[in-house]
């Protein structure tokens, strides 16, 4: 009830509405209100008094004080009320309140049992059309498993080896021949589990060789195992991807310098890495293999390494050792020339008797068969008989190609069978495949954990990334590591300088290193655009003063190791970057002094930096980046400034 102030300047305020209708209504609110209040205190008097009484009858006296006989039965009464709570405070256990993550149960695995029944099926056709083709499966596991430099053998692994987590126990517990083949079956199961994973995906590096070169690009090996073993990764409504990152030798480079850039020119996603420069090594490649192997096993899938070498397997100590050390990592080298001769044929006595040489340049047929197996089915006579040509010159022929494509798919196939026997006994169990070999259960590996290096350099092989580095040569599919920096970013620490250097590439026509004979047969052809090869030199270029300078930002780095690779030769590192007086190489806006460089790894590149600089100006980052710069200070007198690597 809201009451009217009266008054001459009083502010006014709403009044309540009338009780009634008739006059004098505002006396009467008044007296009611008056009347209410008289009620509310003779109330509030009477209860005080009737409360005093009740409390001086329970032990107070008129005044509020104690009195004896209340202070002594209330002491006893509040002490016995505490040792009963004390009682019950031990007869009942302390609760605790928890809460409950209620986790939604995971959906279904992608790949169910009728894709593992449909790509075993998809297996089993596979391996015995290769054992009819190979004359039984003794002979072709000669041909195919046994012609690597350890021969694979899948009998012997099991569920409790693959799943194993105490490593330091397997490794020394098992041989290595069993280590290789869990590590294989190990990659296979991952990629089959793993619902994010709808590609299996392999890359190789290498020579001319790799890159098919003198053949169709569609008779490389590389093109023939995607034909073959796609099939089984179809059936899991997967795909079978084969990356050739094959570069001719035109360019100039080598494994030397190529296998620096392994995580670029390959994507770091792989399953599995492939690598040939064997015509290039004398036998002498082993720390490369060895670098190459550690750094992939600090990519993502930790990708077993298999080397393709197209002669004989002459056990190499070092290579033995290699492949024995680093079994646990799946590594394996396979002999093309060995997987011929374990069929049986008696090449040196057909050579020796009939003066025929298989393996010569040319040569059509390698003993067992007269052309590929697609060659059969080929209506062209001259391109079947193309398509048996073993061996074109140094570069395989489409039966060389055959049988490297065969041997590495049945041996893979054979690591799906053991995988898809694992994952179906796990599920016949009630478990979820999932739960050990998902992606993202996969260990990651730091340097640490690998064993020490038998040969590489520990400076550079002993990281715990890839090295980083752009390469212009094709074709690459994975992630440069250093990039030239925008000219009006606001980073570039040379922001205002000419920088106009020009990225190129080589205008390759379709009959680019395809071979005379097939050249000859497909212009004829429809299908001539399955011939045509990847690869192509190219690089970033300047010629005149007034192109200014490149500027790189480095990726992020471990060591420090800067080098730059020319463009298009063998020894062009000396010339185009050490003794050019023309050439200023900067290293985080400082000069750097020529004399310190060195021709390295090959004769194509020079190093820059071997690490870190620890002192002076370049060894400052206040953008929180490295940079390298190249600057033409006069017109180029004669070839341009190409660089091909960083």
């Amino acid at each position: 009830i809201e009451l009217v102030s009266g008054g001459v300047g009083g502010r006014q305020r709403r009044a309540a509405p009338p009780l009634s209708s008739s006059g004098g209504g505002g006396s009467t609110t008044k007296w009611i209100v008056i009347l209410f209040l008289i009620v509310l205190v003779g109330v509030y008097k009477l209860g005080m008094e009737e409360g005093k009484a009740e409390v001086q009858h329970e032990g107070f006296d008129g005044g509020g004080g104690v009195t004896d006989n209340y202070s002594e039965v209330n002491v006893k009464q509040t002490q016995h009320e505490d040792a009963a709570v004390q009682e019950e405070q031990i007869k009942q256990p302390e609760t605790t309140t928890t809460t409950t993550t209620i986790v939604p149960p995971k959906p279904p695995m992608k790949f169910t049992m009728d894709h593992l029944t449909a790509m075993r099926t998809e297996c089993n056709n596979l391996i015995n059309t290769l054992n009819d083709y190979y004359y039984g499966e003794d002979k072709a596991i000669a041909m195919l498993m046994n012609s690597h430099i350890a021969p694979w053998d899948f009998n012997e692994v099991e569920l409790d080896h693959v799943e194993s987590t105490d490593e330091s126990t397997f490794v020394n517990q098992y041989p290595p021949r069993k280590l290789r083949a869990v590590k294989l079956v190990n990659t296979m199961l991952r990629a089959l589990v793993s619902d994010s994973q709808r590609t299996f995906l392999m890359g190789g590096i290498g020579s001319s060789v790799m890159a098919g070169h003198d053949n169709c690009h569609y008779d490389a090996y590389e093109s023939q195992m995607e034909r073959l073993f796609s099939p089984i990764w179809q059936a899991a409504d997967m795909e079978f991807t084969f990356q050739n990152a094959g570069e001719g030798g035109g360019c100039g480079d080598s494994f030397e310098n190529q296998v620096w850039c392994v995580k670029q020119n390959i994507s770091p996603d792989v399953d599995v890495v492939h690598y040939e420069w064997t015509y290039f090594e004398h036998g002498a490649a082993y720390d490369w293999h060895e670098s190459l192997l550690r750094w992939i096993q600090m990519l993502p899938k930790q990708p077993p390494l298999h080397i393709f070498n197209t002669g004989r397997n002459n056990k190499n100590d070092r290579d033995v050792k290699l492949t024995d050390y680093y079994a646990r990592y799946g590594f394996n080298a396979f002999y093309m020339r060995t997987g011929f001769e374990n069929g049986g044929y008696d090449y040196e006595k057909e050579k020796s008797e009939k003066e025929i040489d298989r393996f010569a340049w040319g040569h059509v047929g390698d003993g067992y068969h007269n052309t590929t197996r697609y060659g059969e089915l080929e209506e062209d006579d001259l391109r079947k008989t193309s398509l048996g040509v073993v061996m074109r010159n140094w570069h395989p022929g489409p039966m060389g190609f055959q049988l490297t494509s065969d041997s590495f798919t049945y041996v893979y196939t054979h690591a799906i069978l053991k995988a898809l026997d694992i994952i179906e006994k796990e599920v016949n169990d009630g478990k979820d495949p999932r739960e050990k070999w998902d992606a993202s259960t996969r260990p990651i590996f730091m340097k640490g954990d690998l064993p020490e290096p038998m040969y590489c350099d520990p400076i550079y092989c002993v990281v715990d990334e890839p090295p980083g580095c752009l390469n212009y040569e094709l074709p690459t599919f994975g992630q440069w590591g250093p990039r030239v920096e925008d000219p009006d970013d606001d980073l570039n620490p040379y922001l205002g300088e000419v920088q106009k250097w020009n990225v190129w590439h080589k205008d390759n026509d379709l009959w680019y290193m395809v071979g005379k004979q097939d050249t000859s047969l497909f212009k004829k052809r429809d299908d001539a655009e399955m011939c045509r090869h990847l690869d192509a030199c190219g690089g970033i270029s300047a010629s005149k003063a007034e192109d200014g300078m490149v500027v790189f930002r480095l990726p992020k780095m471990e060591v420090g190791l800067v080098v730059v690779c020319g463009c298009c030769g063998k020894d062009v590192g000396q010339n185009m970057f050490m003794d050019n007086e023309n050439l200023e190489i900067s290293f985080n806006t400082v000069p750097l002094n020529k004399t310190t460089f060195d021709v390295w790894p090959n004769k194509k590149c020079v190093r820059l930096l071997k690490k870190f600089p620890t002192s002076g100006r370049e060894s400052e980052t206040p953008t929180g980046h490295h940079y390298l710069a190249l600057k033409l200070l006069e017109n180029q007198v004669g070839a341009d400034v190409r660089i091909s690597h960083v």
